[in-house]
């Protein structure tokens, strides 16, 4: 018997463990390997490539800290692997969803968000294939509740072509994320990205773009605010809707009508004014240098879904606007801004007053569609 699916979270991260590198990566990677550091400040951080990201003043020793949200747990105080169980061992993450009435959950990396900012495209092949495995079996006991979504080395074209095709054929994925910050200064629109786009409608596999704070990557806005909550709210709602223009304004979408894409972990509410301001400028003569046959909110449509945070406002107001097919919610479980316990609760608060239809598709509908969960 299948199983039914009603409550869907389509971004939860798993913690990568410490020795992931050393048991999965291909041996000639494993001295470059990523691995975590102690700095002066006494603070944990990343080394990734031989640089070290993640090294605010907080480090990364919370990132397993959810609770912090709501003041139970002291992130700033932890260590990276006394994080919430759950993020380590899938077991231990189990009866956290039924506590939740989550049936499934798409897995995110969370060390992994990091790897945009491996310069070495080889080491990135190499990183992002060992993570895969691992995600593999992380999941492997409960192949209809977890799904892993797969790290793409976009460094090269060809490598991420690679990765996608063996997360696919060899590992049963059905889709993969990659960040919405430019990769080689390049949005992901630019033509040497046309054969990536190409693979994933060819593969019928989903790509999510996730944004993740101090990344060593190009992120807008950082240069005009110091403080770590304006640069969160700057970065990953814009990074995001600039990635949003690149596949819709800049023609993605229209060329690869089977493309599934969607928006993650950058807040939902901004959608339907950026497809207004799209369709504007569309409609104008003297502005749509788009080369686009089809107007940007149907492209949307078509293609596209985007992730509500369970506390949004506007989620209610929107669900009738974008189509409750095309919206999707998250746990963020176990990141310190995640939220666990209760997602599930607040989103359905949200969502009073509307058809038991609408609710099923926020709920659950949306994200099956986006990743293909039949």
């Amino acid at each position: 018997m299948s199983r039914a699916y009603n409550v869907v979270d389509a971004d939860g991260h798993i913690l990568e463990p410490l020795d992931l590198w050393d048991k999965y990566i291909d041996p000639g990677f494993r001295d470059r390997a990523p691995r975590i550091v102690t700095g002066e400040n006494g603070k944990q951080c990343l080394v990734m490539d031989e640089h070290v990201v993640g090294n605010n003043q907080r480090g990364i020793g919370g990132i397993g800290g959810v609770g912090a949200r709501q003041g139970v747990v002291a992130a700033d105080a932890m260590e990276y692997q006394d994080g919430k169980p759950g993020g380590f061992d899938p077991h231990k993450r189990i009866p956290d969803m039924d506590a939740d009435g989550i049936d499934a959950a798409f897995l995110y990396p969370s060390l992994g968000l990091f790897s945009g900012a491996i310069h070495d495209p080889q080491l990135a092949a190499a990183t992002c294939r060992a993570y895969n495995r691992w995600l593999a079996d992380y999941c492997k006991p409960y192949p209809d509740r977890l799904f892993g979504v797969a790290m793409l080395p976009m460094q090269e074209v060809e490598l991420a072509i690679a990765e996608m095709r063996f997360a696919k054929k060899e590992l049963g994925f059905k889709g993969g994320f990659i960040r919405p910050n430019p990769y080689n200064n390049k949005m992901i629109n630019h033509p040497d990205y046309e054969p990536f786009w190409a693979a994933a409608e060819d593969l019928d596999f989903s790509i999510g773009f996730h944004e993740g704070a101090a990344a060593g990557m190009p992120q807008v806005g950082i240069d005009r605010f110091a403080g770590r909550g304006a640069r969160h709210i700057i970065t990953h709602t814009m990074e995001m809707m600039l990635a949003c223009l690149a596949v819709i304004w800049g023609g993605v979408c229209e060329k690869h009508p089977k493309i599934r894409i969607g928006f993650l972990e950058s807040g939902g509410g901004w959608i339907a004014p950026w497809l207004d301001r799209m369709d504007r400028h569309f409609d104008d003569q003297g502005f749509n240098d788009s080369g686009l046959t089809i107007r940007p909110s149907e492209l949307f449509q078509r293609n596209c879904w985007i992730s509500f945070e369970p506390v949004e406002g506007s989620l209610k107001v929107l669900a009738d606007y974008v189509g409750p097919h095309k919206i999707m919610w998250a746990t963020d479980y176990p990141h310190p801004d995640g939220f666990f316990p209760g997602a599930p609760a607040m989103v359905r608060q949200r969502l009073e007053g509307l058809s038991d239809a609408t609710k099923h598709q926020v709920m659950a509908g949306g994200a099956m569609g986006f990743y293909g969960l039949n």
